[in-house]
């Protein structure tokens, strides 16, 4: 089977909600089986994540609060793509770098980048690594609105924390099992 086999033809796309961060839009299609069908469909823009390293080879990490779960949640630094970015993933990286830890990098390479949750968010993060870390000369305003402790574990303690379920966000986990995949042979 090629993809056109799997292709749902729109019949029309409707804007319900537009709000600060996401926008929702219902469809109604066509599935390959001659189905009709509606699909909900959350607009973000793209984002990205950022594995940070530091000389001691422990990884950065942030605690804060996240609404919908309700629940404090400890993730890798990470934001949106705004007009600042002209569209370039890498300058959101080294910007929210800045924004969020107060850091910069010497090395700062692309691990992957993946849609966050494909059932129902077009979201696309691109996820880098940022080693040869250092403060930043000119400090870039911080987002009024997010309370953020930043701490940092080594790799061992991070698997652990996965394991324990300490950490379950996505991105995190995925940037920590790649951590950890760079020492196998």
């Amino acid at each position: 089977m090629n993809e056109m086999d799997f292709e749902e033809k729109v019949q029309s796309t409707k804007r319900v909600f537009t709000g600060h961060l996401i926008q929702v839009d219902v469809q109604d299609v066509v599935t390959p089986k001659h189905q009709a069908a509606k699909r909900e469909i959350v607009r973000h823009v793209p984002s990205i994540g950022l594995l940070m390293i530091n000389d001691d080879n422990e990884m950065l990490l942030e605690k804060q609060w996240r609404a919908p779960v309700a629940s404090v949640s400890i993730e890798i630094p990470a934001g949106k793509l705004d007009d600042r970015d002209n569209g370039d993933p890498r300058h959101a990286a080294m910007r929210e770098m800045n924004e969020e830890t107060r850091l910069t990098a010497d090395h700062l390479e692309k691990i992957t980048g993946a849609y966050s949750s494909i059932g129902f968010c077009d979201e696309y993060m691109t996820i880098y690594m940022a080693t040869g870390l250092h403060p930043v000369a000119n400090e870039l305003p911080q987002d009024a609105d997010e309370e953020i402790k930043r701490f940092t574990v080594s790799q061992k303690e991070a698997l652990q924390m996965v394991k324990d379920g300490k950490i379950n966000d996505m991105k995190t986990v995925l940037a920590i099992f790649y951590w950890a995949s760079l020492n196998k042979d």
